[in-house]
C-alpha cells in the first residue's frame, strides 16, 4: 500500500496502487481514496464561500450630489447691501493693476498670480491697512470685489489723445500726476461652475484670507482733524451725530445688521443696528455722516 500528497489539494492524502502496467502509466484508485478526495473538495468549497466577502448590493440607488443653486437677483442685492461700503483690514498685501488677487471657492489664494501682480504693478495696500469694498461686479463663475476704488489708473480715454501740427503735439486733457497713481486693488472670488447663492456671512468667510472684517484700526483717534469730543466718544464706545463711518466703526465695531432705504430725492439712508431687543441701538447715516442715533 502506498500514499502520496495530492498537488492539487494540499494536505489531502490519497492512497493508490502501483500502475497496472508500465506502458499505460495510469493509476488505479480505490473507492475509499475517491471518497476522501471528494469530501476534501466539498469541504474546501464551503470554507472558500464562508471566507469570501459579501457581494455589494447594487440595487440601492447611488447618492446624488447636492445641486448648487446659482446666485439670483435677490442674492446679488443682499450681497450689495451687506458688503458694499463694508470696512475691513487687509490681511495680505494687495497689488495695483487691473487684476489684483484671486481666491478659489474655498477661499484659498492663488499665490503665484499674487506674486506676479505684486512684482509687476507694486503694492497698493499694505497688510494691516483699513480698506473699503467700493464695488461688487457679478459674473457667471466669479465675483469681483473692488477695494478702495480699484487698482486701475484714474485716466480717461481722451487724456491719451494729442493734437498739433507736424511734430509739435499736446494732449487734449493734461494728466494730473496724482491721478495716475491708483491706491486700490481687486479681489476675485472664483468658482468651478456658477456662483452659488451666497449669504453675506458666507462671502465674508471666503474673503477672510485677504480681509479681516472683525477688527478695525482706530486711526481717527490720532487724526488732528477729528474733534476732541469725537475722540472721547470713540474711547467711550459711543456714537455721536456728525460722526463718519470710520469713527462709528472705531467706536462700536461692525453692526449686527444693516438696512438701506432709498429716499424720494434719490439719496440713500442706511441704518446700522447694534444689539437685540429690548436693547437696540439704531445709527442712521445720510451718505457718510451720522444723522440720527436712537437707543432702545
Amino acid at each position: 500500500m502506498h500514499f502520496r500528497i495530492s498537488s492539487r489539494f494540499p494536505g489531502v492524502f490519497c492512497r493508490h496502487r502501483p500502475p497496472l502496467s508500465s506502458a499505460n502509466g495510469k493509476y488505479v484508485w480505490t473507492t475509499a481514496a475517491a471518497g476522501v478526495l471528494l469530501a476534501a473538495v466539498l469541504h474546501a468549497g464551503v470554507l472558500a464561500q464562508a471566507a469570501a466577502p459579501p457581494l455589494p448590493d447594487n440595487t440601492a440607488a447611488a447618492p446624488r450630489e447636492a445641486k448648487v443653486i446659482p446666485l439670483n437677483k435677490e442674492g446679488e442685492i443682499n450681497l450689495i447691501r451687506g458688503l458694499s461700503s463694508e470696512v475691513a483690514v487687509a490681511r495680505i498685501a494687495l497689488p495695483r493693476g487691473k487684476h489684483g488677487v484671486y481666491l478659489d471657492s474655498t477661499g484659498k489664494i492663488d499665490e503665484g498670480k499674487a506674486r506676479d501682480e505684486l512684482k509687476q504693478s507694486g503694492i497698493a495696500i499694505n497688510p494691516g491697512s483699513p480698506v473699503k469694498i467700493t464695488k461688487i461686479v457679478f459674473h457667471e463663475n466669479h465675483l469681483l470685489f473692488e477695494i478702495n476704488g480699484g487698482g486701475k489708473s484714474g485716466t480717461h480715454w481722451y487724456q491719451h489723445i494729442e493734437v498739433g501740427m507736424g511734430t509739435a503735439t499736446a494732449p487734449v486733457a493734461p494728466v494730473d500726476p496724482n491721478q495716475m497713481m491708483a491706491n486700490g486693488s481687486y479681489i476675485t472670488l472664483r468658482f468651478p461652475g456658477h456662483v452659488p447663492n451666497l449669504t453675506v456671512d458666507q462671502a465674508k468667510l471666503l474673503l477672510a484670507y485677504a480681509l479681516d472684517f472683525s477688527r478695525h484700526s482706530p486711526t481717527v483717534l490720532y487724526s488732528p482733524a477729528v474733534p476732541p469730543q469725537v475722540k472721547q466718544a470713540i474711547k467711550d464706545h459711543k456714537v455721536l451725530v456728525g460722526m463718519d463711518r470710520d469713527a462709528v466703526l472705531s467706536a462700536k465695531g461692525p453692526p449686527d445688521r444693516k438696512v438701506r432705504e432709498d429716499q424720494p430725492d434719490g439719496s440713500e439712508k442706511e441704518d446700522w443696528i447694534y444689539g437685540l431687543p429690548p436693547h437696540v441701538l439704531f445709527v442712521t447715516f445720510d451718505g457718510d455722516s451720522v444723522v440720527s442715533v436712537k437707543q432702545y
